[in-house]
């Protein structure tokens, strides 16, 4: 767990680690444009006229099968992925890709039998029942079906619907659906004849699935077993709030940095098959830290009650919304309900000196709702920073006029936010407004 470069320990989404992760990503974007450009060479160089429904099965089919492997590579929980680009983005592009990647799965199959159709003079049904006795083509076939079964699950009208472990271990379905089209990959036609090209299609799904496997099943288990952790408070904060003080071993292993987040797995009946992600919502301190959660659904609102004791596994630090992401000299942070988890932890610890100005904004509905508040007193006292409580509904609250009124400098300083889509969207124009510019703003968005 502790990751280290040659210039000293690494600090979550600091210059280094974008610029890893953006290098990773210009190699990955090469990968796709030779996957493109790879089946016009070479039914060029094999001669003969260019049958354009022919290219388009094979570019479509291509670029699925890479593509499975980019969607792969981007929810592994590899840490240059997600400390240098964060996890919000990464499951907003994993979203988007995935959709388009069944679209280039259907475009394939209707195009490679539309091709076959016309080059044998078959009607397309018949056309069909051979294609499907090639080589891999009824398992590949029973993968894209599993494949459209998990896209139309993971759709938001659907999701709705669904517990969320129901949605889980259907998506997990993915991985079977890849294994079943795998021999259909080095066995069709862009890959057959090429064994150097065939090697290094399996090695680049060798090193995928390693990484999937090392990050997101063996780094939780190896941390389970060193850092032993478990409950040891549950503390009302305000109504359906709580926080939750786990205790540990070695945690300074961790390097979990003020604004990440851990996905947690309360070892109880009910809760064990889920993986929480909460923010920390104060650094890590000795043997423990704290986070805290809002009654949000079923699987929150059993954590209200999590008994003392109950074992934790916690996977991470995830999450790039730290203060290495920080480029002016004055701060705003911004936070909204129970947004003021990640915020409270970035006042605490947010690095300021003589002459620099730290304020948070906190809004909330009332004054019950506010969570944290004599911490967040003190802290203020304590830091010679400011906090401003925002109670109400009143939408002008957050709009520009008004934050330029109560923010001096709001133009010229980072901000952070944290808070519900809604108030996010609506502190989001305020700030462009306001002449924030887009690069210093640091959030981190879940609402796919």
């Amino acid at each position: 767990m502790r990751m280290q470069s040659r210039s000293g320990p690494v600090v979550a989404g600091s210059p280094a680690d974008r610029d890893t992760a953006e290098a990773l990503l210009v190699v990955l974007g090469a990968g796709a444009v030779f996957t493109a450009v790879w089946p016009l060479l070479g039914m060029t160089l094999a001669g003969g006229p260019l049958d354009p429904v022919a290219l388009v099965a094979h570019v479509s089919g291509m670029l699925a099968g890479y593509g499975v492997l980019i969607m792969l590579i981007l929810m592994s929980r590899w840490p240059v992925l997600e400390r240098g680009i964060g996890a919000d983005v990464l499951a907003r592009w994993h979203a988007a890709g995935g959709r388009t990647i069944l679209g280039l799965v259907l475009v394939h199959a209707v195009f490679a039998v539309l091709a076959w159709s016309l080059l044998t003079g078959q009607d397309p049904v018949s056309a069909l029942a051979q294609v499907l006795t090639w080589p891999g083509l009824a398992t590949a076939t029973l993968g894209s079906a599993l494949l459209c079964a998990v896209a139309v699950a993971s759709a938001r009208s659907a999701r709705k619907r669904l517990r969320w472990e129901t949605w889980y271990f259907l998506h997990l379905s993915t991985y079977v659906a890849i294994a079943l089209s795998f021999t259909h990959q080095l066995a069709g036609p862009d890959l057959a004849g090429h064994r150097w090209l065939q090697i290094g299609w399996a090695l680049l799904y060798t090193f995928t699935f390693a990484l999937v496997l090392r990050h997101r099943f063996i780094a939780p288990a190896q941390a389970a077993l060193r850092h032993r952790l478990r409950v040891v408070a549950v503390i009302p904060e305000a109504p359906g709030v709580v926080s939750i003080v786990i205790q540990g071993r070695h945690l300074a292993e961790l390097r979990a940095t003020p604004g990440q987040f851990f996905r947690w797995r309360f070892l109880t009946p009910g809760s064990w098959t889920t993986a929480h992600p909460f923010s920390m919502s104060a650094p890590v301190v000795g043997n423990r830290v704290r986070l805290t959660v809002k009654t949000l659904g079923d699987g929150s609102e059993r954590l209200q009650r999590v008994p003392v004791g109950t074992r934790v596994i916690a996977a991470g630090p995830y999450g790039a919304m730290t203060a290495a992401r920080r480029t002016r000299r004055d701060v705003l942070l911004v936070a909204g309900g129970v947004g003021i988890t990640p915020m409270r932890a970035l006042f605490q610890a947010m690095p300021i000196t003589p002459g620099q100005d730290l304020m948070l904004l906190y809004r909330a509905r009332d004054r019950d709702q506010l969570v944290f508040r004599e911490e967040l007193d003190a802290l203020a006292a304590h830091r010679r920073a400011r906090v401003v409580y925002l109670l109400g509904s009143d939408p002008d609250l957050l709009s520009a006029r008004s934050l330029a009124r109560l923010v001096p400098g709001l133009a010229d300083r980072d901000v952070y936010l944290c808070a519900s889509p809604r108030m996010s969207a609506a502190v989001r124009r305020a700030l462009q407004q306001a002449g924030v510019r887009p690069a210093q703003l640091h959030e981190e968005r879940f609402a796919l």
